[in-house]
C-alpha cells in the first residue's frame, strides 16, 4: 500500500482503496498481531480472522458509523471461534494465581478496543499490542 498525500491510500494496482477497506486491514493486522504474539497464528486460525473479516465488511456495509468499531469485533470474533475449537484466548498476564482466565475485549462496542482483566480490574493492552504486555509469550 502506498500513501499519497493529495487523494489517500492506494494499493499495488494503483487503484484508490477506500476507507472501509482500511478499516478492515487494520482490524485484521491488530488481531494478527496479538496472536502471533502468543503463537497461536496456525494457518486455520488466521482462515478465523479472513471469515470474521469477510462478515464485518458486511456488517459495515450495512452500518457505517460502527467503522471505528472493526477491530474489536473481528477481535471478539476470533476470541469466539477460537473458545469453540480450542479453548479460551488470550489468557490473562496479569493474574498469577487461581484458574486461568482469558482477557475481554472493552469497549464491546467502540472505537479503541482493549484487552481487559476483569478480575484485576486492568486494562492489559490495546488490541494489536498484546505482544507488549505478554512479552510475546504464549497466551494459549
Amino acid at each position: 500500500m502506498v500513501k499519497l498525500a493529495h487523494n489517500g491510500c492506494m494499493d499495488s494496482s494503483g487503484l484508490p482503496v477506500s476507507t472501509l477497506e482500511q478499516a478492515l486491514h487494520t482490524a485484521r493486522a491488530l488481531v494478527l498481531a496479538d496472536l502471533a504474539s502468543g503463537e497461536v497464528a496456525a494457518a486455520d486460525v488466521v482462515s478465523m480472522v479472513e471469515e470474521s473479516v469477510v462478515q464485518r465488511r458486511w456488517w459495515v456495509e450495512q452500518w457505517p458509523d460502527g467503522m471505528a468499531y472493526v477491530a474489536g469485533l473481528v477481535a471478539q470474533d476470533v476470541q469466539d471461534a477460537l473458545l469453540e475449537r480450542y479453548g479460551r484466548w488470550p489468557l490473562c498476564p496479569v493474574c498469577g494465581s487461581g484458574d486461568p482466565h482469558a482477557l475481554d475485549v472493552e469497549p464491546e462496542l467502540g472505537p479503541d478496543p482493549h484487552w481487559v482483566c476483569h478480575k484485576a480490574g486492568v486494562k492489559v493492552a490495546a488490541v494489536g499490542a498484546l505482544g507488549s504486555a505478554t512479552g510475546g509469550a504464549r497466551s494459549s
